[in-house]
């Protein structure tokens, strides 16, 4: 058969789970270490046994692994195994496979990931808890210096979460390069159940800052998660008037991210200021909303803001 139409052939029988039909075909080739072992696909650089993996096909899998003889520590252009795959996509048996035949349990793809990274991205908790039962390390950080925790505090899935903070306590203590916590990604988010158990089981400092001073409260109130906003204020003490590195108080990142919910919040219940200045240059809240105006058509939310600011 002509290269061309294996290159197309083999994924696509992966794929649609057409195993007879790809045994044939393989042993049609004459040289396997090239045409099959090694050889990588499309312009992922893929395996078949990533093919295999990432679409749950167990057979084939097995196939290409004891009978053809693939490497299940084969990689593509993103430094993904068929681990990664498994895990990311969920496929328990192939995951459960993949390790009895040897499969590194921590093998990092490009930007450092880990397959228990990818499956805290899907919120997978059975597969979440075969990794670690399986030896992965939680405690791994990706080039950003995220660990699984940051991940599944982003995805929200109190289970996960939970699941985690059982299996290794202390896995809450983490920040990433820019001094980000789980508890800044929670609030950032708007997973309130996640923010909860983070303020029960873990021991983070109230108004703990990142490497530009925002703290999880801002994170909340700039994107309009004013549930989390209250449990923060009443359980954790947030200071709704702290400030960034550049000045800035909630009541003027609300006003940049046009959350006018936000804004009635902090004036009209807390009490804040309208026209504290933000830096030393004396920069409102009215400024920031107003200038998003200059260019956005009447109705859009940051009216709103400049409406709220001058009411208040």
């Amino acid at each position: 058969m002509e290269e061309g139409k294996i290159a197309n052939l083999f994924p696509r029988l992966i794929r649609e789970g057409r195993f007879t039909l790809l045994q044939e075909e393989i042993e049609k080739i004459p040289d396997l270490d090239r045409d099959v072992r090694q050889k990588h696909w499309e312009k992922s650089g893929d395996t078949l046994l990533h093919f295999a993996a990432r679409h749950g096909q167990l057979d084939i899998l097995r196939y290409l692994t004891e009978i053809v003889g693939m490497n299940v520590e084969l990689v593509n252009r993103d430094y993904k195994r068929p681990l990664h795959e498994a895990a990311s996509m969920g496929h328990r048996d192939c995951l459960l496979y993949l390790l009895e035949q040897g499969a590194a349990i921590d093998c990092l793809k490009k930007a450092d990931w880990t397959p228990l990274m990818m499956a805290c991205t899907r919120r997978n908790l059975e597969i979440i808890r075969d990794l670690v039962q399986h030896g992965a390390n939680p405690r791994l950080k990706n080039k950003d210096g995220w660990n699984c925790f940051h991940i599944a505090s982003r995805e929200g899935d109190p289970g996960v979460v939970q699941y985690l903070l059982d299996a290794s306590p202390d896995i809450w203590d983490t920040e990433s390069r820019i001094r980000r916590t789980p508890l800044h990604t929670a609030a950032m988010h708007g997973c309130l159940e996640v923010v909860k158990i983070l303020l029960e089981r873990c021991h983070y400092m109230p108004d703990s800052r990142d490497h530009c001073g925002v703290t999880p409260f801002m994170d909340a109130i700039q994107n309009g998660h004013l549930d989390i906003a209250r449990v923060l204020l009443e359980e954790h003490q947030a200071d709704y008037k702290v400030r960034d590195a550049l000045g800035n108080q909630p009541l003027h990142r609300a006003a940049i991210t046009g959350q006018d919910d936000g804004l009635r919040f902090l004036v009209s219940d807390l009490g804040v200021e309208v026209d504290e200045g933000a830096t030393n240059l004396g920069i409102t809240a009215l400024h920031y909303a107003a200038k998003r105006c200059t260019w956005l058509p009447q109705g859009n939310t940051h009216h709103a803001c400049v409406s709220s600011c001058r009411q208040d």
